[in-house]
């Protein structure tokens, strides 16, 4: 597992060291990757679990890391989406030579196909959107409006392209953005998101830098997990030519969201949240994406779900990070 340190590679070890099953059969081994920081090896597993730092942008790493022909391969590393649009070369470095280093290493090892599982974003879209939102699926054009999306965009032809040739059989998942994401902020722009509820709910005031207005498509962590477990099994058969579809996700406004955590919590949590005037940065970021409500139609109809109100989310959030207490109630 590539990107094995980050929140959604973390919980899916954990997931997979409680229900050791992967396409049928019995995990033998799990091996974490992160280019930063060494991952938390999780408890309780029946099988071994190595931990490493390892860069991918180095192309003879890639080459020792495949030399074991993992039968399943998560592509989970990348660079965010606001550091990638603030560090151009950094950005393409990872998530596209990186990206090519990794399927270049599985090309080179002969009778060699395994599953790859490349998490992909809905920054590929770009806009402008049919006033219809069920017309923008996953047929719309990919006109990314982000370095992030364009890095993302070519990812996923790449995968198409290796696993037309037999190289390897990837599935894409374009995720929305993973909300209520727990621990401390991170530079993607997506944050906003996620900020202006984890800190109310902890009692810690937040700024909210740009409009109410802004919208965007939610999954929780959980789902992201139920996702990659999902793409790791499902038939090749049922994927046809395109390998890369939307994620199923719940559609609101930052406005609908601070609505959402007063039903949940109260007046008093969403006190936590000060509004300031835009910062510009970030506005020109969501306003790069500000998706309608894409229906993830051909996802769905292969079995991928997920959560159907924000208020779901931070329902989860509070009984799965919080242990279902909401501590800013109690200051």
């Amino acid at each position: 597992m590539l990107g094995g340190g980050g929140m959604i590679g973390q919980k899916l070890a954990q997931h997979l060291a409680k229900q050791p099953l992967l396409g049928g059969r019995g995990i033998s081994h799990l091996r974490l990757i992160d280019a930063f920081i060494e991952p938390n090896i999780p408890t309780g597993a029946s099988f071994p679990i190595v931990s490493e730092i390892a860069d991918i942008t180095d192309s003879k790493k890639c080459t020792e890391l495949v030399s074991d022909r993992p039968e399943f391969i998560f592509h989970l590393a990348a660079i965010v989406s606001g550091e990638a649009e603030s560090n151009f070369e950094k950005g393409y470095l990872v998530n596209l030579d990186g990206t090519r280093n990794l399927f270049e290493a599985i090309r080179a090892e002969k009778e060699y196909c395994p599953r790859v599982v490349y998490t992909s974003t809905a920054a590929v879209y770009g806009g402008p959107y049919p006033e219809l939102s069920e017309d923008a699926g996953d047929e719309f054009i990919l006109q990314p409006r982000t370095s992030y999306g364009v890095q993302k965009a070519i990812g996923e032809l790449l995968l198409n392209d290796y696993s037309r040739r037999g190289f390897l059989d990837g599935v894409g998942l374009r995720l929305p953005t993973i909300c209520v994401r727990p621990g401390k902020p991170n530079a993607a722009a997506s944050g906003v998101f996620s900020n202006i509820i984890r800190e109310p709910l902890a009692g810690i005031e937040t700024t909210l830098s740009v409009s109410k207005d802004v919208s965007m498509i939610f999954a929780s962590p959980r789902s992201a997990v139920g996702f990659l477990i999902h793409a790791a099994q499902l038939d090749k058969k049922l994927l046809g030519d395109r390998r890369s579809m939307m994620m199923p996700g719940v559609h609101a406004t930052i406005g609908q969201e601070i609505e959402a955590l007063r039903r949940v919590a109260g007046e008093r949590i969403v006190s936590f949240i000060k509004e300031s005037a835009p910062d510009p940065f970030a506005q020109k970021m969501v306003d790069a994406w500000n998706f309608p409500a894409f229906p993830a139609t051909h996802a769905r109809s292969l079995g991928f779900t997920c959560e159907s109100t924000f208020d779901e989310l931070i329902h989860l959030h509070i009984e799965s990070e919080l242990d279902g207490k909401i501590p800013g109630q109690d200051l």
